[in-house]
């Protein structure tokens, strides 16, 4: 974004029925085929496990006796696409099977992050507010309007609402991201609307997780992959046939540490020459047990609060939180030297001042460039290949890289992955935990109420952490 903007404005929701059955129509077009380059697509086939549990909820819900919430894992962007596939098939179908009456549509209102709009397109607002989705603004201090309208929809739609707990997708089927408190806190706001209102129905909300796995092991793709990765980073290129080896992974792993050091010692050397950082050391029991995966995240969690820092520092902000937080702030700051709050009509400036204000804009993004690379490794461990050496996560940390790459080499921020097979989603829908059950302990003050929130938060995270072990 190299230029000023006028303020984001709120896209209200405007559900059209008609938008539903054309998507619904297209869904199998949208799982299989890339339409858009950030949208890997390539989904042969989904599998869901206790949809009923769904059948059953919506049958309560539009009988008036419940109001739920799904609360959806969110490793990749075709997440919504699966979601819509679980609400306008699977849960239809097991419906007939088990002869329970529903009425259309069988679909949901969902939260969306305001934000997605700046790098997909402004058709997708449309078409989102046409799907029934409200937008929030992520790393605003208090989005009062987006906030409002999703606690509305929460206790008074005529279709429960969906959102994606962890906030962002990390790239990781086998790893839940820290969650944000906001879903517990509708939750708890829902229970409060309705008891003013002196309704009785129960509020619920559903841990709903989403993995994905290859048809056939994509060995061959992944060693052309790492292939590119290593000529992009100007490493000799170790290419290696599938049929020349037994087990290919014990060949792949070491190219992937390869990898990751040699572009954590081209990124600390960047940020030392070029932004005057000084690394801190790296602790010393860390350095005495001498173990490599220990060695590699102490040297990256040092290079992503190094970057963090250029950016803070560029905003005046003081480091708080964890990476995620620290990045949401850092968004929403350079959000505020983009899409100018303080004018109302932006292509009104005088060119002088106009000038000025792109200016700012351009540096604002550049700095956000630094919040970017942190952003696409919130989730990695030093074990979670080693741990479990499939194809799936050697995978999900080879295009973590070439995110990281592409983004440095073509200066986008949501790279057209490569595609390296056909892919298979697994839905498994959680028993739903009860919100009201818990309200009534968070009413005493302010300290229970936070209390409440942040159990509820906890629960919310161990359920889809045994969701996507079981």
């Amino acid at each position: 974004m190299q230029h000023a903007q006028s303020r984001l404005e709120f896209i209200p929701q405007r559900f059209n029925p008609v938008v539903l059955r054309l998507a619904q129509w297209l869904l199998p077009i949208l799982l299989r085929f890339r339409l858009r380059p950030w949208l890997p697509a390539g989904i042969s086939r989904i599998q869901v496990k206790n949809a009923e549990i769904l059948a059953e909820l919506y049958q309560q819900f539009q009988a008036g006796k419940i109001r739920f919430l799904m609360a959806f894992r969110h490793p990749e962007v075709d997440d919504p696409l699966c979601m819509l596939y679980l609400l306008s098939r699977a849960v239809p179908r097991v419906a007939r099977q088990q002869g329970i009456p529903l009425q259309y549509p069988i679909h949901s209102h969902f939260i969306y992050e305001r934000g997605m709009l700046l790098w997909a397109g402004d058709w997708l607002g449309w078409f989102f507010s046409n799907l029934g989705g409200t937008p929030i603004r992520r790393g605003k201090r208090l989005d009062k309007l987006g906030i409002q309208n999703a606690r509305n929809l929460f206790a008074n739609a005529k279709m429960p609402i969906a959102v994606a707990p962890e906030g962002a997708t990390n790239g990781h089927s086998g790893i839940v991201s820290p969650l944000e408190p906001g879903v517990a806190q509708f939750g708890f706001w829902c229970v409060e609307d309705l008891h003013k209102a002196n309704r009785s129905e129960e509020v619920l909300i559903v841990p709903i997780a989403l993995q994905y796995s290859y048809v056939k092991p994509p060995w061959a793709k992944l060693d052309w992959l790492l292939s590119k990765l290593e000529a992009d980073c100007g490493l000799p290129v170790q290419t290696i046939g599938t049929s020349e080896i037994a087990n290919p992974e014990e060949i792949h792993y070491p190219r992937l540490l390869r990898l990751a050091e040699h572009l954590l010692t081209e990124m600390e050397g960047f940020y030392q020459r070029f932004y005057y950082q000084h690394l801190a050391a790296i602790d010393h029991d860390v350095e005495t047990r001498g173990n490599a995966n220990e060695m590699l995240m102490a040297r990256l969690h040092r290079l992503q609060d190094t970057a963090l820092k250029v950016a803070e520092q560029y905003f005046k902000l003081q480091p708080q939180g964890n990476f995620i937080d620290r990045c949401r702030r850092l968004e929403e700051a350079g959000w505020s030297y983009i899409y100018r709050e303080d004018v109302s009509d932006i292509n009104a400036l005088p060119p002088f001042q106009r000038g000025l204000a792109d200016w700012v804009a351009a540096e604002a993004e550049l700095r956000m460039r630094h919040m970017r690379l942190v952003e696409t490794f919130v989730a990695v461990t030093g074990t979670y290949v080693k741990e479990k050496p499939t194809p799936e996560r050697f995978a999900e940390t080879a295009l973590l890289i070439f995110d990281m790459i592409a983004r440095i080499r073509n200066n986008t921020k949501l790279p057209g992955r490569p595609r390296l097979g056909w892919r298979q989603a697994l839905i498994t829908v959680g028993e739903p935990i009860s919100v009201t059950e818990r309200w009534a302990k968070s009413q005493s003050d302010r300290h229970a109420a936070r209390v409440g929130v942040t159990e509820l938060t906890k629960e919310l995270h161990q359920a889809l952490e045994q969701l996507i072990k079981a």
